[in-house]
């Protein structure tokens, strides 16, 4: 099964989450963002799907920064 993605990309002042080709926000803080995301993506590997958070670095890549069933819910951010 492919992985549900949630990608947390900072914009203009805040920060959103970008999934589906949709962007949700904006967020205040990573942190907020990332709690959000990490919330969405909870929900749909409860559903079956392995879902994961990945973030923005500052090198242009994603990082991974929380899976389903592998990282701690709720996350310790």
């Amino acid at each position: 099964m492919p992985n549900s993605r949630y990608f947390i990309v900072q914009k203009d002042d805040g920060w959103v989450i970008q999934f589906g080709g949709d962007d949700f926000g904006p967020y205040q803080s990573r942190r907020e963002a990332m709690l959000f995301a990490v919330d969405a993506a909870q929900k749909l590997g409860e559903k079956g799907q392995n879902a994961e958070v990945c973030l923005l670095g500052e090198n242009g890549h994603f990082l991974l920064e929380w899976t389903y069933g592998r990282d701690a819910y709720p996350p310790r951010l």
